[in-house]
Formats: C-alpha cells, sequence, structure tokens
C-alpha cells in the first residue's frame, strides 16, 4: 500500500466566496447547468467563481468514460440531451453578465453516435448568435477521432479548441480510459488546424503521476510539432482512494521551468502551475498573452 503523500505549503488554498460566486451557483440550479468547477472538483472554484468565470459542462454531469484522475461521474446517460441547453446557456451567460470570454466543456458522451458534437456545436451556435464578440474556448473529447464530429465543431467557427492528452504517452493506458489514447488524442489537435489553420488549439498536460521530465519535453515537442499553440501544466490532484494514487507533488520551481521550456518551443503562451488547470484564467490569459501580444 502507498503511503499517503503529506500536502506541500504551496498546495494549501484557502475558499472565500462572495456575492459572484453565490450568483453563479444560484444561476446554474436555475438553468439546470453544471460546470466542470464543480463536477471535477476544481480547486479554483472560489477564485474563478468570485470574479465572475465558470467553465460550462454540456451534455450532463454523467461520463460515459472512467479515466482513472477524474472526479466527474461515470456511468450511461441512455442518449438523454437537454435540447434547451443551448437557450439556457445563452441566458445563463446574461445573467452572470459574462460577455466577454466563455469556456464550453463536456462529458464523453460515446452512447451518442456523433458523440454530441452536434449538440455542442448548436450550444456554440447560441452563444455566437447572442453575443457576436463573445471569444469562444471549447474543450472537447475526442469524439473516438471521428473526423466527422470534429468538423461540426470547427464548423461554428469558435476562437479555441482545445483537446487534453491529459499525461505522457507511456502512462495513457494507466491513466486514462481505454478508448482514450495519445495519438488519437493528437490527431484531434492536429485536424483541428486541418480544418481550420485560424482556430487556434490547446492541450494540457498533468503533473505527478510518474511522468520523467524527458518524457514531459517529448509530450510539448509531439504538441508543438502539429502546431498546438497554448499549453497548460498543472499538478494532479487526487480526487478519491479509488482514484490513481499522485506520485509526487511537483514544486513552483519545476512549473516554471517547464513553462520556459514551452515558450522556447514556440507555444505562444503557457500556463504552468501547481493550481493551474485546462481553463483556468482562460479568458484573462488568452487575450493578454496571445491576442494582445
Amino acid at each position: 500500500m502507498q503511503q499517503k503523500l503529506e500536502k506541500p505549503q504551496w498546495l494549501k488554498i484557502r475558499l472565500t466566496v462572495n456575492d459572484g460566486f453565490s450568483n453563479i451557483k444560484n444561476t446554474l440550479k436555475t438553468h439546470q447547468l453544471h460546470t466542470v468547477c464543480e463536477e471535477a472538483h476544481c480547486p479554483n472554484i472560489s477564485e474563478c467563481w468570485n470574479t465572475g468565470t465558470a467553465t460550462f459542462m454540456l451534455m450532463g454531469d454523467t461520463c460515459t468514460r472512467g479515466c482513472k484522475f477524474c472526479a466527474v461521474k461515470t456511468g450511461n446517460p441512455m442518449q438523454k440531451l437537454n435540447e434547451n441547453e443551448p437557450k439556457k446557456l445563452a441566458e445563463a451567460l446574461a445573467e452572470i453578465k459574462l460577455f466577454d470570454y466563455v469556456v464550453l466543456t463536456s462529458v464523453n458522451r460515446d452512447d451518442l453516435s456523433d458523440g454530441g458534437a452536434s449538440h455542442f456545436a448548436e450550444c456554440i451556435k447560441e452563444i455566437k448568435k447572442a453575443y457576436p464578440e463573445i471569444i469562444v474556448e471549447v474543450l472537447i473529447p475526442d469524439f473516438n477521432g471521428k473526423i466527422e464530429s470534429l468538423k461540426k465543431i470547427a464548423d461554428v467557427n469558435p476562437d479555441v479548441i482545445a483537446h487534453n492528452i491529459e499525461t505522457v504517452e507511456r502512462l495513457q493506458k494507466k491513466v486514462r480510459d481505454v478508448r482514450a489514447n495519445y495519438k488519437q488524442s493528437l490527431s484531434v489537435l492536429e485536424n483541428v488546424k486541418k480544418l481550420s489553420p485560424n482556430i487556434y488549439t490547446k492541450s494540457s498536460i498533468m503533473l505527478g503521476l510518474e511522468e520523467t521530465d524527458e518524457e514531459i519535453i517529448q509530450s510539448m515537442k509531439d504538441l508543438r510539432a502539429i502546431d498546438v499553440d497554448i499549453l497548460t501544466i498543472g499538478q494532479y490532484l487526487r480526487p478519491t482512494d479509488w482514484h490513481i494514487p499522485i506520485s509526487e507533488f511537483v514544486s513552483p520551481q519545476k512549473f516554471e521551468y517547464f513553462k520556459q521550456k514551452a515558450l522556447e518551443m514556440g507555444f505562444l503562451f503557457c500556463a504552468s502551475g501547481p493550481f493551474v488547470r485546462s481553463s483556468y484564467k482562460a479568458g484573462e490569459l488568452f487575450v493578454k498573452n496571445v491576442l494582445n501580444s
């Protein structure tokens, strides 16, 4: 039995709640919407919600996959979809007063023929129709590698398409669901650029899962080889005892090292730190470091 690692001081965070937090929570409940902030037990939920930002999780709260790092509920949604979700999403943005930048993600929906790509696209279109100037970032599943599903997303022109490789190639089977794999995830990101070269692409890597520095650098090189623009790197935090154990708490200094390496490789921007997640401060960092650079 692996000895439980003691959490270092730099990973201790104080949760605070203000009116912005309460407003988002009430709005989500009213419109029956979900966020990855809640479902994935994100450590930044208080910081983001207090400033009026949230990452909306589409197509319910039940994922058809069972990745060994993820806190989102797994099961069979039985092909059920909320057809009103696109409209409710646009209404929620108005109540939260979120008009500049929105991040949409979803559970995997292997129970649907296109993986839910059509529904995902409808949500993007509804938001763009209501708020033409808004910047839309989407964090998408792999759609089982189906390029026709990916095309449905690219055709509605989100500004950023993210898809996470999650970990280095050697650890994929140990960390992710068996239906996911490293080459398939790279192909998703590569095909986005083939379908629409003007869309920014983004990916994310977790540290603390027995990966080596050399493997992380190789993963970064693999992403740059297919012109991925933006990278985020964060510390894996174990949601429950069922999930894969943490092998190491990576120091802030090591995160800074990988950030500098990423910038040297040509990523337009890299957010790297213990609490960084794929959508962490996405709007602020994208506008500041990409659009305004």
